[in-house]
């Protein structure tokens, strides 16, 4: 098994090593963890423009919106007939709303492996040693302090560099960043 996992790492490595070996600072690979979010979410973002229908998606949502605001008028009112009719609306409407769900789950299907192996090699490497001082308030509107109270209890150590935050939270931040800028490009109707 071993073996496999070598060998998985051998071809993650002669894939990524070149992205690596273009950073600036190899030992602090920051900018490499950009490149691998971007990456990472151009598959994702791509998988979901065409394994999704968006225009199914966004018009769920949207009479979702509307039974609800029509459903809390009702109950204002106290309007009990409208009330029950729009239950049963709203019944109705949440098959039609798993049905979108499963919709949803295409692009999971089709991204996670991928994804699964680009943080293996991401640990692998020397990007999982990478420590990134952040400005002070990046790194309260980050909630780093709030990751660095939680991280001892998920896998002990402490966070000892003031404002520094490693691979996994600067990974997350780029990839939300990267994906943002990737969905308006694609011409997604909405942010999420």
């Amino acid at each position: 098994m071993t073996d496999f996992f070598g060998m998985v790492l051998d071809v993650l490595n002669a894939i990524f090593n070149p992205i690596l070996a273009l950073d600036p600072n190899p030992q602090n690979p920051a900018l490499t963890v950009v490149i691998v979010a971007f990456i990472v979410s151009l598959i994702t973002n791509i998988a979901n423009k065409y394994l999704v229908d968006q225009d199914k998606v966004n018009e769920s949502q949207k009479k979702s919106k509307e039974l609800s605001s029509k459903l809390r008028e009702a109950q204002k009112n106290g309007d009990g007939k409208e009330i029950a009719k729009l239950q049963a609306e709203q019944t109705e409407m949440l098959k039609n709303q798993n049905e979108v769900m499963m919709e949803s789950f295409k692009p999971m299907i089709v991204t996670m492996v991928p994804i699964i192996l680009i943080f293996f090699w991401m640990r692998a490497s020397s990007i999982s040693h990478l420590v990134l001082i952040l400005p002070a308030p990046a790194y309260w509107l980050t909630l780093t302090p709030f990751w660095h109270f939680i991280g001892p209890m998920l896998y002990g150590g402490k966070a000892t560099i003031p404002y520094g935050i490693g691979w996994l939270l600067w990974y997350m931040i780029c990839t939300f960043g990267m994906s943002q800028i990737l969905r308006k490009f694609l011409g997604f109707k909405q942010g999420f």
